[in-house]
């Protein structure tokens, strides 16, 4: 019997009219969908008027579902695999999954569309002809610091998914690493009703979400310039090092003032960062 095909289905970031027809096709047809969420992806599967059943997975459980999903499809059935947005296995479960099916000659089919990662660069302004996905930053501050300064000579653009909830650690981490004047592009829920799109240097970003409390809300895409010549030689001066370097030495105020002065990056956002230095055991 001729093995069945594992499709890969992009669906909506947000408008759900943004589905490919071919998309739709696929998904009513197959005999099972794997959804990352059933709880998010059965009532959008329902709207699009698609009665197939669905199964789980995810992190947890794709080591596990491996066996059943490869007998069913020896069996000569066909199953889809979709994300709970986008397109599937970016910064999502499944690799393992399509790892196992090619060593077996399973087809796996990719059936595109939408993806929160080139929706953003699509429209960000930013340069796009070499770009580097780091999906989501450790959640903890210490490993993000170290992530991000690992990343503080790449010349190519940066791009990251982020959380509500850490958006303005991420933002205020990144701008202390590379420098509060490195432009940025915040884009926040992409093709939803809320869709925003905010530029600028990265202490500008800082200040504009932490006075915009309504702005640290849904997803985010977080799209960072590389580094410049200039700054990959050392000569940009950044005030998170003009800070660690003055404030055993000087008053507050005076190191942020140098600071200031010296990296251009703006004074509200270095005092914070003062304040922050301060708290730390030293």
């Amino acid at each position: 019997m001729e093995a069945g095909i594992f499709y890969v289905v992009a669906t909506p970031i947000g408008h759900l009219d943004d589905i490919t027809a071919r998309a739709v096709q696929v998904l009513g047809q197959v005999d099972l969908i794997l959804a990352e969420d059933t709880r998010h992806s059965l009532p959008m599967l329902r709207r699009l008027g698609v009665q197939t059943p669905l199964q789980a997975l995810h992190e947890h459980n794709e080591y596990r579902r491996l066996p059943k999903i490869i007998e069913r499809l020896h069996a000569g059935e066909n199953i889809a695999l979709i994300a709970d947005a986008g397109t599937p296995l970016i910064s999502d479960p499944g690799y393992l999954l399509v790892r196992a099916l090619r060593e077996r000659d399973v087809a796996v089919v990719p059936i595109p569309g939408p993806s929160a990662l080139t929706c953003a660069l699509s429209a960000a302004g930013v340069p796009t002809d070499r770009f580097v996905f780091e999906g989501f930053l450790p959640p903890k501050q210490q490993e993000r610091l170290r992530r991000l300064r690992a990343l503080a000579r790449e010349p190519r653009t940066l791009v990251f998914f982020e959380a509500p909830h850490r958006i303005l650690a991420t933002i205020e981490d990144a701008a202390g690493v590379f420098g509060g004047v490195r432009r940025g592009v915040l884009a926040r829920e992409l093709t939803k009703a809320f869709e925003t799109f905010r530029s600028g240097p990265l202490s500008d970003l800082h200040a504009w979400l932490q006075a915009n409390p309504e702005q640290r809300k849904g997803e985010f895409v977080l799209l960072i310039e590389g580094t410049t010549d200039i700054e990959a030689s050392g000569a940009i001066v950044r005030g998170a090092d003009v800070l660690q370097a003055l404030l055993p030495l000087l008053p507050v105020k005076q190191a942020v003032t140098v600071a200031v002065r010296l990296s251009g990056e703006k004074r509200n956002v270095l005092y914070q960062q003062a304040m922050d230095f301060m708290k730390r055991p030293r």
